[in-house]
C-alpha cells in the first residue's frame, strides 16, 4: 500500500490483486450494515453476561467470609439480642438469594444502599471519592501512554544498538519496582528533600474546599507517576516487540525503499499497525491503574476510591467493599468493552470477521 502512495495511479491498479500486506494497512473498508450489528450484539452480549457473572462473584465472597456485620458495628461486647436487631435492621437475616436480589435491583436503578459505619448512602461516598480516583488514574494513563510509546518507538529504531539496550534495561527495572515502593521513593525525594510537592493529602478541587484545580493537579502528580512507571515499564516493550514486527515487513522496506524517512515512516505507518497489541495491554493497564490506586492511595493519604475500599474492609462495612468491588469489575469489563471498539476503527477485518 505505502508504495502505492508514492507513486502515481495507474489505471490497472484497481484490478490488481492486493498482497497480504496491502490488505494490512487498508483502512476503507466497505462493509454490509449487519457486520457492525453482529459486531456490536456479540460485544453487547459479552458484557451484559460478564457484569452478571462479576456481580454473582462479588456477592458470594462476601457472603462466605467469616465475621459478622452487625457485630463489628455493635463491638465484642455487645448483647446477642442487640446485635441480633441490628442484623434484622440492616436484613442481613434475609436469605442471600433475596439479599442478592435486593442488591442487583439498587445497583440497576442507583440506589446503593446506606454504609453501616458512615450512615450516609454509599452512592454519595461513590462518587464523592470518584472525583479524585478517575482523575488520577487518568493522568497515570497519560504519562503511561506518553513514557511508553516513546521509549518503545526509540528503542525499535534503535534495534541492537545502545539506545535499545538501555531503553530495556530501564524498561526491566521499572517492572521490578513495586508501586508503593517508589511511591515512598517519591516521597522522599521530592517532599521531603527538595520540598517541591506535599507528603500527601488533597486540597480539593474548588477554592471553596481551601485548594483549586491548580493545587489539584499538583497533588495527584507523585500519585500518578509512582501508578505510571510500573505500566510504562510494561507498555514500552509491548510497543517494542510490535513496532519490530511491523518494521520487518515487506510494505515498510518498500516504503523506505522509495525514500520514505525512518521517521516518517514510523510515525506515518508503522505505529497505527502496531497498536492492535499496544492497545489490549492500555486497556488492560487502565483498569490496573483504577484497582492499583487503592494501595498508592493510601500511601499519600488520599480520599479516594482506594481509601475507602481500605477503610471499609477494616470496619467490616461489606455494603460499601460489594458496591465498590462491583464498580471497579464494572470498569473493567466496560474498558475492554471499548478496546473492542477501538479495535474495529483500527483494523477493519476485525469488525469484518464479526468477532
Amino acid at each position: 500500500m505505502f508504495a502505492a502512495m508514492l507513486r502515481p495511479k495507474r489505471p490497472d491498479d484497481a484490478s490488481r490483486p492486493q498482497s497480504p500486506s496491502d490488505a494490512r494497512t487498508h483502512t476503507a473498508v466497505a462493509l454490509p450494515p449487519d457486520f457492525m450489528g453482529l459486531f456490536l450484539f456479540k460485544r453487547l452480549f459479552t458484557l451484559i453476561a460478564t457484569l452478571i457473572g462479576a456481580s454473582v462473584v462479588v456477592f458470594l465472597v462476601l457472603e462466605i467470609l467469616p465475621g459478622n456485620a452487625a457485630q463489628m458495628l455493635m463491638g465484642p461486647d455487645a448483647a446477642p439480642e442487640a446485635v441480633a436487631a441490628l442484623a434484622t435492621q440492616l436484613g442481613l437475616d434475609q436469605p442471600a438469594l433475596q439479599r442478592y436480589g435486593q442488591w442487583v435491583g439498587g445497583l440497576l436503578v442507583g440506589d446503593l444502599g446506606t454504609s453501616y459505619a458512615y450512615g450516609s448512602p454509599v452512592r454519595d461516598l461513590v462518587l464523592e471519592r470518584l472525583a479524585l480516583t478517575v482523575p488520577l488514574a487518568v493522568m497515570a494513563m497519560l504519562l503511561t501512554t506518553v513514557l511508553a510509546l516513546a521509549a518503545g518507538l526509540y528503542a525499535a529504531a534503535r534495534h541492537n544498538r545502545w539506545g535499545d539496550v538501555g531503553v530495556m534495561g530501564l524498561a526491566q527495572i521499572g517492572i521490578a519496582i513495586p508501586n508503593f515502593w517508589f511511591a515512598i521513593l517519591l516521597i522522599l525525594l521530592f517532599s521531603v528533600k527538595l520540598q517541591w510537592f506535599s507528603a500527601g493529602g488533597f486540597p480539593g478541587w474548588t477554592e471553596d474546599a481551601g485548594g483549586g484545580p491548580l493545587q489539584a493537579l499538583q497533588a495527584l502528580l507523585l500519585p500518578a507517576l509512582a501508578l505510571a512507571v510500573v505500566q510504562a515499564a510494561i507498555l514500552a516493550r509491548i510497543t517494542r516487540s510490535a513496532v519490530l514486527d511491523v518494521l520487518r515487513e515487506d510494505f515498510v522496506r518498500t516504503a523506505r525503499a522509495k525514500g520514505l524517512s525512518q521517521r516518517a515512516a514510523l510515525w506515518g505507518h508503522v505505529l497505527r499497525n502496531a497498536m492492535i497489541p499496544v492497545v489490549t495491554v492500555m486497556g488492560l493497564q487502565f483498569a490496573n491503574l483504577l484497582a492499583g490506586t487503592i494501595v498508592v492511595e493510601n500511601v499519600f493519604y488520599l480520599p479516594g476510591l482506594g481509601r475507602l475500599i481500605f477503610q471499609s474492609i477494616a470496619n467490616r462495612d461489606l455494603i460499601v467493599v460489594r458496591n465498590c468491588v462491583m464498580l471497579l469489575a464494572a470498569l473493567v469489563v466496560v474498558v475492554n468493552f471499548v478496546v473492542d471498539l477501538l479495535y474495529a476503527v483500527i483494523d477493519p477485518r476485525v469488525k469484518a470477521s464479526g468477532l
